[in-house]
């Protein structure tokens, strides 16, 4: 039995595994604790991954040599393209996810994972010596020491689950919360406050009257999570259902919401937006008579359903009489009632982007416990501690996404720039330079970022390599290829639309909106054998990735230009430079806020809320600019 390691992990949620695998596929030895070995990356809310900006998120952590998206491609039981009817920008890859495959898919990496090891029990303690983590002590007593410690407990720090009156001590259901790092962490100066999220009630298939719901299939074409071939799930896939909510759900709702506990004062802590519960819909939007509702399943065989859309902390007999309205589920069995849940985060502004703490050296902050919401945006902050924490003790370089290199770098600059007021999720619109952070290119911007340091392996590599250029190949090929007006235009009058005048250069036509490379490839013999020739397992994916580099070629360039000046200012380090106190040519805000935060650059700076322009206009008069 070994007590000393490189990296701790406290959790093993999502954030947790992904810092545990990356730290120790990096070469530190790693320990995990876990108060439950056989709940790691439980999904304890939806069972999906993915979804607007967080499918993306998960695309950029298989790039970079991250496991979320190996494993959900492998438990899935349904995948979507979201958004497909928008931009490139916006496609986001979704999938229903088998918990439990999920979870013993994750289980199998983490047991065969080189220099990993588990250990369950509850952390209680940190032990922290001349402003540096030293270890973790348990609740069996144990300690454990450690030169860097990553913490993602999620909502087990003082968990506390609500349904109506009845209050009960938890990080989720029927697990207990982790009490004693908050406390400790507060005394030393952090801050800390307590933020609120929920699950909605969980049905039985058998119960429900499908004939009442409309039933959501999903696809079937190449789209997945990771760019890896031949990671594939072998599970029967299932469909969703759509039912809504109705004036009758609404009154029983209604007449329960002064024993809410998010209504009547019990909950003071501040919920996520933009996962409303059901309650809150009603308060928010008074003026709708029904609410979209979509139920899904949790698993290949199983036949617990979860209601997403019908979240809720009302007491179970008022849930379960409002669902009884609902035409579909007018005879439904209930598994377990909805709950809310409170639990502590820490003001993230108190972290540097490489996720380590301003106040103690070597100690990481990853998930909830940052005031983040979601699996995605967890795994997300859980691969950056852990590629971090062995840079840091290995006296290597910090490892850091711009803005305009990933969504992981917008989440995180996000957190420790602005801080939260409320659950963080993240959205496509929290990305200035999203056209070029779409789903379909995150191999080529960070595969060879975690290739660098050691964490995309060399096969992961030379397919991104092998891609790049069969998709740089077929790009070309579109720039030379002349296609005669005689060819094309028989299929131009069948399609009603106006025949050529003369021969276009395949590339030209491609910038018409009305046409596609696959559609164009049954009327071109050549497009048709080039694309055959194409690397089968990755065909589609090439395609799609070349024509979006041709349709979309002058608004990624315009961007590209836009990120390179912005860039700059990320490049003018100030951190250390200034007693902001002593500035008085800057407003007290400013000079207040600068003095908190401390910003590494001049960039970060001119994103943090009441920092004006001629705020950062002085700054850069003061450093000779």
């Amino acid at each position: 039995m070994r007590y000393d390691y490189d990296v701790i992990v406290i959790g093993a949620g999502h954030a947790g595994c992904e810092a545990a695998c990356a730290a120790a596929r990096l070469g530190s030895t790693t320990l995990l604790i876990t108060i439950d070995m056989n709940k790691v990356a439980q999904m304890s809310c939806n069972p999906a991954v993915g979804g607007i900006a967080k499918g993306q998120i998960v695309r950029e952590i298989d790039a970079l040599g991250g496991q979320m998206g190996i494993v959900t491609d492998r438990s899935s039981i349904q995948f979507r393209m979201l958004n497909r009817s928008k931009g490139p920008a916006m496609w986001s890859p979704r999938s229903q996810s088998d918990r439990t495959r999920f979870i013993e898919n994750w289980r199998k990496i983490l047991d065969t994972t080189p220099n990993l090891y588990m250990w369950q029990d509850s952390a209680t303690s940190l032990v922290i010596g001349d402003g540096m983590v030293r270890g973790v002590k348990t609740a069996f007593g144990v300690t454990f020491n450690a030169k860097a410690v990553i913490l993602t407990a999620g909502t087990f720090l003082n968990g506390l689950m609500h349904v109506g009156s009845v209050q009960v001590e938890g990080g989720r259901v029927s697990e207990p919360a982790s009490h004693g790092i908050t406390e400790q962490l507060v005394k030393m100066g952090f801050s800390a406050n307590r933020m609120k999220t929920g699950t909605p009630v969980r049905l039985d298939a058998r119960t429900i009257d499908y004939s009442q719901a409309q039933r959501q299939d999903g696809e079937s074409d190449f789209h997945h999570f990771s760019y890896l071939p031949g990671v594939r799930s072998e599970l029967k896939q299932r469909p969703c259902w759509i039912v809504y909510t109705n004036e009758e759900v609404h009154r029983v709702l209604h007449e329960g919401l002064p024993y809410s506990p998010l209504y009547n004062g019990q909950i003071q802590s501040v919920g996520p937006r933009y996962c409303p519960s059901i309650e809150t819909k009603l308060v928010t939007f008074p003026d709708k008579d029904s609410h979209q509702l979509f139920i899904e399943p949790e698993g290949e065989t199983t036949q617990e359903m979860y209601l997403n859309g019908f979240s809720s902390s009302m007491p179970w007999d008022v849930q379960i009489e409002a669902l009884s309205k609902i035409p579909a589920l007018r005879e439904a069995q209930v598994y377990r009632p909805g709950y809310a849940i409170e639990y502590d985060f820490f003001d993230p502004r108190q972290l540097s982007h490489t996720l380590e703490t301003k106040l103690v050296k070597n100690l990481f902050f990853a998930g909830q416990v940052n005031g983040t919401t979601g699996y995605e945006e967890a795994a997300g902050q859980g691969l950056i501690a852990g590629i971090n924490a062995h840079q840091s003790i290995n006296g290597k370089e910090p490892f850091v996404l711009n803005r305009d290199e990933a969504y992981i770098g917008v989440l995180i600059d996000d957190l420790v720039t602005k801080g939260v007021d409320e659950p963080y999720r993240m959205f496509t619109s929290r990305a200035e330079h999203r056209i070029l952070l779409r789903q379909d290119d995150a191999d080529m911007r960070l595969t060879p970022r975690g290739y660098e340091i050691g964490l995309a392996t060399q096969q992961r590599y030379d397919l991104m390599v092998a891609k790049r250029e069969q998709v740089d190949d077929l790009v070309q090929f579109a720039r030379d290829f002349s296609v005669k007006a005689s060819v094309i235009n028989p299929a131009l009058e069948n399609a009603g639309l106006q025949p050529l005048k003369q021969g276009y250069k395949l590339y030209d036509l491609l910038l018409r909106p009305q046409f596609d490379i696959q559609q164009l490839a049954q009327f071109i013999p050549a497009l048709h054998d080039k694309i055959e020739a194409l690397e089968e397992a990755r065909r589609g994916e090439i395609v799609e990735a070349a024509e979006i580099k041709i349709k979309y070629h002058g608004y990624i360039q315009r961007e590209e230009l836009i990120a390179e000046k912005i860039g700059r200012l990320e490049q003018v380090r100030i951190k250390g430079k200034f007693d902001y106190s002593s500035i008085q040519q800057i407003s007290t805000e400013a000079r207040q806020k600068l003095a908190k935060i401390d910003p590494e650059t001049i960039g970060q700076a001119s994103r943090i809320p009441g920092i004006s322009p001629s705020d950062i206009n002085v700054l850069l008069i003061l450093m000779g600019r």
